[in-house]
């Protein structure tokens, strides 16, 4: 059952940090293994609500597409932003992963946590193997992300 844990301090601000994280339509264009995305079903406003999306990962000759269901509160000036994503539909037992977006003097504080169980003991294997490096990409994908959509800054 991998689990991984980050928190960086980044010269973006958490708005900025929160649309990336919640911009699921661009992942395909950016996010390493993520070969398409498909937003199902959106409610709420632009500062709090839920969102249903598929997402199709790809590496190698291993492909799967999953359902996540997404809640979200958009930062504001008194409290932080937070996503929240569970799998509803796909090879996981169990997938939670959350985004909080805490505001610091010149950028943000953003906290990743990620816990999964794949339905396959196989797959378990497979991927927990490189789910580190795998994780740590992903991150870097939306520092990288960042940089090219509002400037290296710091």
């Amino acid at each position: 059952m991998p689990v991984y844990s980050e928190k960086r301090i980044l010269p973006f601000t958490p708005d900025e940090m929160f649309d990336l994280v919640i911009g699921v339509e661009h992942y395909p264009e950016f996010l390493p293994w993520c070969v398409a995305t498909r937003i199902n079903s959106k409610s709420g406003d632009n500062l709090a609500g839920q969102m249903s999306a598929d997402m199709a990962i790809g590496f190698k000759s291993f492909r799967e597409t999953y359902t996540s269901k997404v809640t979200f509160e958009k930062p504001t000036a008194e409290k932080d932003g937070h996503i929240h994503v569970t799998d509803s539909n796909g090879p996981f037992k169990r997938l939670e992963t959350d985004w909080v977006f805490i505001s610091t003097d010149g950028g943000s504080e953003v906290e990743f946590n990620i816990d999964f169980e794949f339905r396959s003991k196989m797959m378990e294997t497979l991927i927990g193997k490189v789910f580190d490096n795998a994780t740590r990409r992903m991150v870097d994908a939306f520092v990288t992300r960042g940089e090219k959509l509002y400037g290296k800054r710091g």
